[in-house]
């Protein structure tokens, strides 16, 4: 009895310590439904201490320090996932374990999760960019080293980002004043709220003095990512979903960001409206005009979204009234994160991108938005690193800008940057065409052949010709699709080779054959009638090749050596002079002759043949007892070279 007391207590205590452990998960995991990320770290961290281990709770970890910009942490943590025997676990894990391992500067390994995540998830649209671009990593050494970047005076020990021209300085949003009520700290990461400050620069371009943009325009509230207007009168800019400065929620329990509008009187900032197509159940931010101020970009995750957000426009009519927004589309949006975007006065558009191939966690990315097959371009290394790089704004003129990152180095989370582009990034799709023209029969490289290209609709796209080497090379188009590249050279029958090009690559090797133009003449052709040569005459019971008969005989001989699969029979003819037997012997010995003259002078034997027909092909009506001058008689004493093959 007393066994069975102990066994009843051991068993009454494992269940009050799995009903313990089962309500510190369910806490855990209730702060990470509700976004609250650092706090559900803490709280997913002791359990794994205490020996818990299980696929969620690895996941939670992940996403908990992935979406905190925690990429080592999350690295970790999704490496122990895909560590656990017989999980089954969601291909976006396999792209964001790839994206941390970027920012621990293991490429190679990331390139490989990559290529799972490729065969896992053959549509998606950033597995078909990795898929196409494998060496991204060249691409962007290439475009790297343009940059001199600068930590900037204003940075706090807090996070800073967001940096916006205005008036003779910036606008940024800080993290900086917000205190350490509890009230003042925001869940996702325990950081303070943000609000909007201005900073002035002077003539050297240090900035003299860090003040708060406006009390009408800051609130109990995130304030973040602004646009102004050229005369500096209207502003847009990023806040919570909130009513008279106090959050509102969507049933979730998530206050959405929203894009509002101000406008600026008698030095203040007034009629405050937000923009409508705001929505309480997805977010819309960071805000940015174009040059002339008729279209407004933004990042949103509202309904149609390919990704975790996407990159959007909206036309701003004349009655400052908004069109419905249109996103931008695959070439610029993935599944991943699209956001901060920023458009220049030539209408270059920057943004951040971690579904885009890069160096790890939000990377810069550029594109012409006046190219609609313009090529994404990573901007490149020292502005692009391991962690995220974002909010990149650019003066076109001055080739200085500014851009936020968490990078290591840095006074707070985020730093502000200055920067000076020391090469401007170039915008201009060169795509590569090269290739060879050689001869069909002989493998000979041809030189001076002329070389174009074409796209689908037939219009030439480019043109070049072969070098010394039947070498060619020329730039074609970069927009996607089906071409043709057509050799021609005089002698030769025209060649074309057909290709594709996706994304810009390069068409290398395009080897063209080219086919010698048959100009020998028909099977049947007497060439001496063609080559219009004086009858090849033999004196009166002669077969020998008098030296009129050698000028005549070498223009075949010249014809022949110019086409060498040209076969010819030698077919002799006599006056009816002498009885029959006779002239077919003569015959025979003139045909023998004039093919053993063609032979001697270097033509092959197989391709001449020799045949005598006597007096049985009379050119006249000189036949056998019918009078007949010489002249006559002499016109059937002759050699024809027919053509047989």
């Amino acid at each position: 009895m007393k066994k069975i007391g102990y066994i009843f207590c051991g068993l009454a205590l494992m269940a009050m310590m799995a009903s313990a452990q089962d309500k510190k998960i369910k806490k855990a995991d209730t702060k990470f439904t509700n976004y609250a990320y650092a706090s559900a770290i803490q709280s997913y961290e002791e359990l794994v201490k205490d020996g818990y281990t299980e696929e969620e709770v690895y996941k939670n970890l992940g996403n908990a320090n992935y979406l905190n910009a925690n990429y080592e942490e999350a690295s970790s943590w999704y490496g122990k996932l895909f560590a656990l025997e017989g999980a089954d676990i969601d291909p976006e894990y396999m792209y964001r374990y790839a994206q941390t391992l970027k920012s621990l500067e293991n490429y190679k390994e990331s390139d490989v999760w990559m290529n799972k995540f490729k065969i896992a998830r053959t549509n998606d649209q950033r597995a078909l960019v990795f898929d196409e671009n494998q060496d991204y990593l060249e691409q962007i050494e290439a475009r790297s080293g343009r940059y001199e970047l600068k930590n900037i005076g204003l940075n706090s020990k807090v996070s800073d980002f967001a940096p916006s021209f205005y008036e003779d300085g910036l606008v940024f949003s800080t993290a900086r004043d917000s205190g350490l009520l509890s009230k003042n700290i925001h869940r996702w990461n325990n950081g303070s709220f943000l609000n909007l400050y201005k900073a002035a620069q002077d003539d050297q371009g240090n900035f003299t003095g860090v003040d708060k943009l406006s009390k009408r325009l800051n609130k109990k509230t995130h304030e973040s990512s602004t646009a102004f207007t050229k005369d500096g009168k209207t502003m847009y800019f990023t806040r919570n979903n909130s009513d008279d400065g106090k959050f509102e929620r969507d049933e979730d329990g998530v206050s959405r960001l929203k894009i509002y509008r101000a406008t600026k009187e008698n030095g203040e900032w007034n009629n405050i409206e937000e923009l409508p197509f705001n929505g309480d159940s997805y977010s819309v931010a960071h805000p940015t005009l174009n040059s002339d101020e008729t279209k407004l970009y933004f990042a949103s995750d509202m309904p149609g979204t390919k990704g975790e957000s996407d990159i959007y426009v909206t036309d701003i009519n004349k009655d400052g009234t908004f069109n419905t927004p249109k996103n931008l589309g695959e070439r610029i949006n993935t599944e991943s994160r699209e956001t901060f975007p920023y458009v220049t006065e030539s209408d270059k558009l920057y943004f951040s991108s971690d579904g885009h191939p890069g160096l790890g966690g939000l990377d810069v990315f550029a594109t012409d938005l006046r190219n609609e097959n313009g090529e994404i371009y990573n901007v490149g290394r020292p502005l692009n690193g391991e962690e995220d790089d974002f909010s990149y704004i650019i003066n076109e003129e001055t080739k200085k800008g500014f851009f936020a990152s968490n990078r290591k180095g840095g006074l707070g989370n985020d730093d502000i940057y200055s920067f000076v582009e020391m090469t401007p990034l170039d915008f201009t799709c060169h795509t590569a065409i090269t290739g060879i023209v050689k001869d069909k029969e002989t493998n000979e490289l041809l030189t001076d052949a002329s070389v174009k290209v074409y796209d689908k609709d037939n219009k030439e796209v480019s043109i070049s010709r072969t070098d010394a080497n039947g070498a060619f090379v020329m730039e074609g188009k970069c927009t996607d699709g089906d071409y043709k590249v057509v050799a021609t050279k005089t002698d030769y029958e025209e060649g074309n080779k057909t290709f594709m090009t996706v994304k810009a690559k390069d068409a290398i090797g395009i080897e063209i054959v080219l086919a010698q133009v048959d100009k020998s003449v028909p099977v049947g052709t007497d060439l001496a009638k063609y080559l219009n040569i004086e009858p090849i005459y033999f004196d009166f019971d002669k077969y020998f090749i008098s030296e009129d008969a050698r000028m005549s005989i070498g223009k075949v001989l010249a014809y022949l050596n110019e086409f060498p699969k040209v076969k010819v029979q030698v077919r002799s003819h006599t006056d009816s002079r002498a009885n029959d037997a006779y002239n077919i012997t003569l015959s025979a010995n003139r045909a023998k002759a004039t093919a053993e003259y063609l032979i001697e002078a270097g033509i092959a034997s197989e391709r001449i043949s020799n045949e005598g027909y006597g007096e049985t092909e009379l050119t006249n009506g000189c036949s056998n007892d019918v009078p007949c001058s010489k002249e006559n008689h002499q016109l059937n004493r002759r050699s024809e070279f027919i053509v047989v093959k």
